[in-house]
């Protein structure tokens, strides 16, 4: 595995625009608009950065963007790769250690997921405070230092949730908050596999973010993460899935997340963390 690209992205990133990197973000589905938001933006395309495998899914768009977000130097991954496009679980090892070469000292993470529970459905948010990895795999396989040993017990941030809720409540918007199990996809998952992930624990369901927090983890970031509900799991309403009906949905929880994340960022950097 190659090692260190990231600190060599990060100096491609330095070139062509200095800051003070405080906060990383990672764009899924949906939030696309949000990236237009970013002011001072440089954008360097995923195929311009050394270990940043190009994004084979529609509506990730493979950007990195460097600028503000409420007055704050910010580093936002427009779109991500998943493990089912390359088969490799440290897909994102680069990038995510690309926020850490910067000087990021937390990361925060987006996704569009499916609920488990009807009640929080289609267009809500739910904060995840804890995940399932049900892949089977790992970001860190091949990892030769002792630093593989990651403890993953307060993978999710304390800090980074209470800013998340305190937002949510200013903004009146609903957040719900559960355990995220990741799935490898590409394929949807079946009813029985749903029926399983209850049993679990899980409360929603998804085909990213738990690698990158585990490598976020591996590299010394505080992490958050967020899924923007796009629909009910498979069984639960007796319709078929698709990547259509996720891409058509998304919007609706991200232009919530759009309304929290400039006062989380900013919350962040104004407690010099």
């Amino acid at each position: 595995m190659s090692q260190h690209l990231g600190a060599v992205a990060a100096n491609a990133v330095l070139e062509a625009r200095k800051g003070d990197y405080r906060v990383g973000l990672v764009l899924g589905s949906g939030l696309g608009e949000f990236a237009r938001s970013i002011e001072d933006a440089v954008h360097i395309p995923f195929a311009r950065l050394p270990g940043f495998p190009m994004s084979t899914v529609s509506g990730h768009a493979g950007d990195l963007i460097v600028g503000k977000i409420a007055g704050v130097d910010v580093c936002v991954l427009s779109g991500r790769i998943h493990y089912y496009e390359h088969g490799d679980p440290a897909a994102m090892r680069a990038p995510i250690e690309t926020f850490a070469s910067l000087g990021c000292s937390a990361v925060i993470l987006t996704n569009s997921a499916g609920t488990l529970h009807p009640e929080v459905g289609p267009g809500e948010l739910m904060l995840i405070n804890d995940h399932i990895n049900f892949a089977g795999t790992n970001p860190l396989f091949k990892e030769e230092s002792e630093r593989r040993f990651v403890g993953m017990t307060n993978a999710y941030d304390p800090d980074l949730q209470a800013l998340f809720r305190t937002a949510a409540a200013e903004e009146d918007i609903k957040l719900a908050e559960g355990t995220y199990m990741w799935f490898s996809g590409p394929s949807f998952e079946t009813p029985a596999e749903i029926r399983a992930a209850r049993i679990l624990g899980a409360d929603a369901v998804g085909m990213s973010t738990v690698p990158e927090v585990i490598l976020a983890r591996f590299f010394g970031l505080k992490v958050a993460a967020v899924s923007a509900i796009t629909n009910l799991a498979a069984g639960l309403s007796g319709n078929e899935l698709s990547h259509a009906e996720t891409k058509a949905v998304a919007p609706k929880g991200a232009e919530k997340l759009a309304r929290l994340l400039p006062k989380v960022v900013a919350a962040y950097a104004a407690a010099g963390r």
